[in-house]
């Protein structure tokens, strides 16, 4: 491993206008990162990571690098770019385990986290750092939100998600509250009520977007969203249809091999595949097969009846009557994308949302409501990780500078 690492850090030109770095949602430092490691400095290239993303050994491993910053590295035009995600990766989960410091002075001042996603733990890490008493509301049993319920095993460890709470979470004196759903027994008026001085929406988007077509509703069919958040209850069959072609749709096809089933098919409405290339690449180099340009109409109990489609030039489709047919199939799974489950927003008063369910706020995170900020997927719909965590920085700030300001006025 350390010889592959460091064969790509020596690759790195030290580009003056890195491309890489702007190709990175969250602009980490590479040229830096890597010339710290060659330099036999590696905690100190760690801390850069960490500092910059608290969710770096998560990104390094997840994010879709092709796209980002391998794909604006300059070495990429005529050749291999610098493969960063294997550095990054190395870097941080070698620097990870020295992290012990505890927490800050506490300034004495709290602040709630609704939701344990990649938004919610970026803005509980980066609260803690500047001193606030910070607890995390948790609706399931352990955190992580889509890292640990969404995102496949072989795709992302659970330990990863295991090593975040203990040492960015525990280790700064970050409560964690789990099997708590806000706006249930405890709503935001609640946690006014009890001295928190703001607080921070980050539940994500767990309602599945449904077909809305006839068999919906029979027992062989599954949402992608509910199938990955637990895919050992799942009793599919040998041959399973997955509705879908996104980045979920492979996971969930991926996962479907590994459980035991033997003929996984995407249906696609588009020659294009929304999944990422490295996505799409792993998931037919095991087995998944794709059909393009197919419309599910009906969900049967023996499978699912598509219509095709022709695809034009200004990316609109025309449907073919009379080309129906019947794909046999033990199992359905649903993967359309999700949205947001409203129940924060139907119990608080002043808390606005777009006709998507989705909360409003404005780019510093800021929502109708003074005092609640939201970040993440429950604001913009399903996005990367990595998008998430630069947005929540942002929001970050404008929650302890909203803090200060009250305090001031208050004096």
């Amino acid at each position: 491993m350390a010889l592959h690492v460091m064969d790509e850090a020596n690759r790195c030109l030290g580009c003056k206008k890195p491309q890489c770095q702007k190709g990175c949602p969250i602009n980490t430092p590479i040229p830096e990162v890597i010339k710290l490691l060659k330099d036999n400095k590696l905690d100190e290239a760690g801390w850069m990571l960490f500092e910059n993303n608290p969710l770096t050994t998560v990104c390094s491993l997840i994010c879709n690098h092709e796209k980002q910053c391998e794909g604006n590295c300059v070495l990429g035009k005529k050749g291999a770019p610098v493969h960063f995600s294997v550095i990054e990766n190395y870097i941080s989960s070698t620097y990870a385990s020295k992290m012990t410091k505890g927490p800050a002075p506490s300034n004495g001042i709290k602040v709630a986290i609704v939701g344990s996603g990649p938004a919610g733990i970026t803005i509980a890490i980066l609260m803690a750092r500047k001193g606030y008493q910070v607890t995390i509301f948790e609706s399931k049993d352990k955190i992580g939100g889509i890292l640990r319920y969404g995102i496949p095993e072989f795709r992302l460890p659970k330990s990863v998600i295991d090593d975040i709470q203990y040492r960015h979470l525990e280790l700064k004196g970050i409560k964690i509250r789990p099997n708590t759903k806000i706006g249930a027994a405890i709503g935001v008026e609640d946690l006014f009520r009890d001295g928190y001085k703001a607080i921070f929406i980050g539940t994500g988007v767990w309602k599945a977007n449904t077909l809305k077509i006839k068999g919906e509703s029979f027992g062989h069919v599954h949402y992608a969203i509910n199938y990955l958040n637990n895919p050992d209850v799942y009793k599919l069959g040998e041959k399973v249809i997955v509705i879908g072609a996104g980045n979920a749709a492979m996971d969930v096809a991926r996962t479907a091999m590994r459980h035991g089933s033997r003929e996984v098919t995407c249906f696609s409405l588009s020659r294009k595949i929304t999944a990422s290339d490295y996505e799409f690449s792993y998931a037919q180099l095991e087995g998944v097969d794709f059909e393009y340009n197919k419309k599910p109409i009906e969900i049967t109990d023996d499978g699912v009846i598509f219509r095709d489609l022709i695809e034009q030039e200004d990316g609109s489709f025309t449907e073919i009557e009379g080309s129906e047919k019947l794909y046999p199939a033990n199992s359905v799974i649903i993967s359309i994308s999700q949205g947001p489950q409203n129940q924060i927003v139907n119990t608080t008063t002043g808390l606005a949302a777009n006709d998507r369910g989705l909360l409003i706020a404005d780019e510093n995170g800021q929502t109708s409501r003074p005092g609640i900020f939201a970040s993440g997927d429950v604001v913009n719909g399903a996005r990367t990780v990595v998008e998430a965590v630069a947005y929540s920085k942002r929001v970050a700030e404008a929650m302890h500078e909203y803090i200060q300001s009250n305090l001031e006025a208050a004096e």
